[in-house]
């Protein structure tokens, strides 16, 4: 079942893994590793901490996620997704409420796997997806306008209109090194692929901008000039420094975290059992992102979630198991020990070129464009999901987003409920398709019928139908055949309705009501009160029912 708590990689095993398997694996896992690894880097640097934390991440959290993931070739890291909400954090709290609120979201990620609310998440709606996707990219764009052009501004704003703001305002600094490594890096990454896959354009513009700018001495920023050395080892687990104050701070920071590495991972596990023809485990997926994202900060990590091009680019390269991810981590390890103190020497516009690639692809703007036809609601969803994570905050969009889909959603589940006087207003095709026709009720019954789910948000509507009978019937017959459940708000309602019948000598009678409406009814005690021979399974249980009061 994809519900069970129990990682893919023990089913691998179980199947029976060969030499052959671990071929593709490791050949796979190398090269996701390679390509990770301007990724990480640039991901690092774009959410305001150093840029081998991108690749502490990318190496004990990818492991761990493929370790315990729910899906066969999930690859997990740092992703742009969590750009705009790190870099935030960092700004507000520093590194360490960026540690504390990643651990959160780790306790909330196994949490939420552990109640098994993994398929929950396929419930947030897809114009939010888009509108905070499309925001993320926007911004992530814009925040590598300094580095492209080398400008002498100054250390960017959190607020996306002063750092377009300092942009223009420093304007006339521009470098045109820069812009000449940055153009030469998108063209190579560009160009790469229709002459070969196997090596990433991102690897062969990080190789040949940073030869160039090291042999010729070219005035361009690096990784050295603004970030100092980069290590070649990992450091040792610490925790961070947490008290009551800073996890208050951090809290609805925490929370968007965990949507969004649940968000992501669940998209990207989707997406790979699309290409394998597997069944992920969205429940043990969470608690794999959970428990990664929870010992990443110990290692200096940023948070981590399924990554989507690169778990394509494994399924590509022929990963078979989660043994890929973990050779992935351990090639990315292999990289820091032996060849990290270059990367010091990568020039800042080339990772800035890597990152508005992953921009354009993040940003969806064919979907954005498509879904602007969609109707009002959805797109006022996903226009208001925007502008927020681009003006004001991305935790501020995703809880607004949320918020608002949930309403919108309750508006439809009104909207959709109906609540007719079969004797009044039900016509003739109604008629031809049901047992009961007009001239079946008796003087003195009147038959309403509620259509779709009752629930708080139709309750006003059931009201206002039964207040239009003028002359006051003997009894009501409430049909209630179609719903599949009602609320306690409804049960309320319908309590009231039975207590302003029985002070005016009106008989209430439910009919079509199924067991699960009944055993709604017998927990709120409402049976007792209506009395249970007055509750029928059928129309014409009910009418022999009425026929004793008429």
């Amino acid at each position: 079942m994809s519900s069970r708590l129990i990682p893919q990689i023990y089913d691998c095993f179980k199947e029976g893994y060969d030499s052959k398997r671990l071929v593709k694996d490791t050949v796979s896992g190398i090269t996701v590793g390679i390509v990770a690894l301007p990724l990480a880097i640039a991901f690092a640097i774009a959410s305001g901490v150093k840029p081998e934390q991108g690749i502490f991440t990318a190496i004990i959290a990818g492991f761990i996620i493929s370790l315990l993931s729910g899906s066969r070739v999930q690859i997990g890291g740092p992703t742009g997704a969590f750009i705009v909400v790190v870099y935030e954090i960092v700004v507000k709290f520093g590194y360490n409420g960026l540690a504390v609120a990643t651990m959160l979201a780790g306790i909330m990620l196994v949490a939420m796997g552990a109640v098994k609310l993994g398929g929950v998440i396929k419930f947030i709606p897809y114009p939010m997806t888009v509108g905070f996707t499309s925001g993320i990219a926007l911004i992530i764009g814009t925040t590598q306008i300094k580095d492209i052009f080398g400008l002498d501004s100054h250390p960017a704003s959190a607020s996306f209109v002063h750092r377009v703001q300092a942009y223009f305002e420093s304007a006339s600094t521009f470098n045109s090194y820069s812009i000449a490594i940055a153009a030469a890096a998108l063209a190579i990454i560009l160009i790469m692929p229709k002459f070969t896959k196997k090596i990433p354009g991102s690897i062969f513009a990080i190789i040949v901008t940073t030869a160039v700018v090291t042999i010729f001495k070219l005035p361009v920023d690096t990784i050295q000039t603004q970030f100092g050395d980069v290590p070649s080892s990992l450091p040792l687990p610490a925790f961070p420094t947490i008290n009551l104050d800073i996890v208050t701070a951090v809290f609805p920071s925490a929370i968007t975290i965990a949507l969004l590495a649940a968000i992501e991972s669940l998209l990207s596990a989707v997406v790979a059992d699309g290409m394998t023809s597997t069944r992920h485990r969205s429940n043990m997926e969470l608690v794999g992102q959970g428990v990664a994202n929870f010992f990443s900060p110990m290692f200096g990590g940023i948070p981590a979630t399924g990554a989507i091009a690169r778990t394509a680019t494994n399924i590509q390269n022929g990963a078979t198991s989660p043994i890929s991810g973990m050779v992935h981590a351990f090639t990315l390890l292999f990289i820091l020990l032996f060849f990290g103190k270059w990367a010091k020497l990568i020039p800042m516009p080339t990772l800035a070129a890597v990152l508005i690639i992953v921009a354009y692809h993040m940003s969806e703007w064919r979907h954005f464009l498509k879904l602007l036809k969609s109707p009002p609601a959805d797109i006022l969803i996903m226009v208001v999901t925007f502008l927020l994570t681009v003006f004001i905050d991305l935790t501020v969009a995703i809880e607004t987003g949320v918020v608002l889909s949930a309403l919108l959603f309750m508006n439809r589940m009104a909207v959709a409920t109906e609540v007719k006087n079969l004797g009044k207003e039900v016509n003739e095709e109604y008629e031809a398709h049901d047992v009961l026709s007009k001239d079946r009720i008796p003087e003195g019954v009147e038959i309403f019928e509620i259509f779709g789910s009752f629930f708080f948000g139709a309750v006003n509507q059931f009201k206002d139908t039964l207040r239009i009978v003028k002359k006051k019937p003997k009894v009501i017959i409430l049909r209630m055949r179609t719903v599949p459940f009602v609320d306690a708000t409804a049960v309320m309602a319908l309590e009231e309705v039975l207590k302003k019948s029985d002070s005016e000598g009106i008989r209430l009678i439910l009919s079509g009501v199924s067991p699960a409406l009944m055993h709604t009814f017998e927990k709120a005690e409402f049976v007792e009160k209506i009395g249970r021979e007055n509750i029928c399974p059928h129309i014409d249980d009910a009418l022999d029912q009425a026929a004793k009061f008429i």
